[in-house]
């Protein structure tokens, strides 16, 4: 099995190094750039399996790198966690909203990040389900076709709202998704789904789901994610 390759895109030179030695000693085949312009470069040359990117940066910034890749058919489908420091939430989210799959906060725990790579590339690499695919997440069961959901085996009564919530983050479980992406997502002929109202429909999902509902898990000023 070929061994994949990350690209960390970070301005200090140390923390390339203490990822590089943390990522190396678990097999993968680690290359880094100090610059926004030379990792643009190194992701043409190198084709990484997953880039960490540093969001601030001393030439182009993380959203624009970010930008960039997304909207480059050769480059999209690359799987990003940004790296922020705290008090980013804003950055946070329009990453996400730009294509980022993830994110991990400054300073972070190498075992954590490393947590993150495994979880985003084992993610990346698994195939959606369609939108009318039966989703089994264990104590969660959808059922798009039937208009079906049930929580620990006990059929939970939905609104239309809520239904497309749950399947839109059951999805793609482990991912975060901001407020406007939810809302977006979900068209709610029940209920006008706005930025605000996203968190009392969450509210509401979880109490029916019941034990099941702790699985949502709410991302502090980012959004929401259904835990893997």
């Amino acid at each position: 099995m070929a061994r994949q390759r990350i690209l960390i895109i970070e301005d200090e030179e140390d923390v390339i190094e203490l990822i590089k030695y943390n990522l190396e000693k678990e097999g993968y085949l680690v290359s880094g750039a100090a610059s926004g312009e030379k990792g643009l470069s190194m992701v043409k040359d190198h084709n990484p399996n997953l880039i960490l990117l540093d969001l601030m940066l001393p030439d182009l910034d993380g959203l624009e790198i970010c930008r960039v890749l997304k909207r480059n058919e050769k480059t999209e489908s690359i799987p990003i966690i940004m790296v922020t420091a705290k008090g980013e939430e804003a950055d946070v989210v329009a990453g996400l909203e730009l294509g980022a799959d993830d994110f991990v906060a400054k300073p972070f725990s190498p075992r954590v990040l490393l947590a993150r790579i495994k979880a985003v590339l084992r993610r990346s690499s698994a195939k959606p389900p369609g939108e009318k695919e039966k989703i089994d997440l264990g104590d969660i069961v959808i059922d798009p076709g039937r208009f079906e959901a049930l929580a620990n085996g006990r059929p939970v009564a939905l609104t239309t709202t809520e239904f497309s919530l749950l399947h839109y983050l059951a999805r793609r479980p482990g991912w975060v998704f901001s407020r406007n992406q939810i809302v977006n997502a979900v068209r709610g002929d029940d209920y006008p789904v706005t930025d605000r109202s996203v968190d009392v429909q969450i509210v509401g999902l979880r109490r029916k789901l019941g034990k099941a509902g702790s699985r949502i898990e709410t991302v502090r000023g980012i959004g929401y994610r259904l835990k893997e």
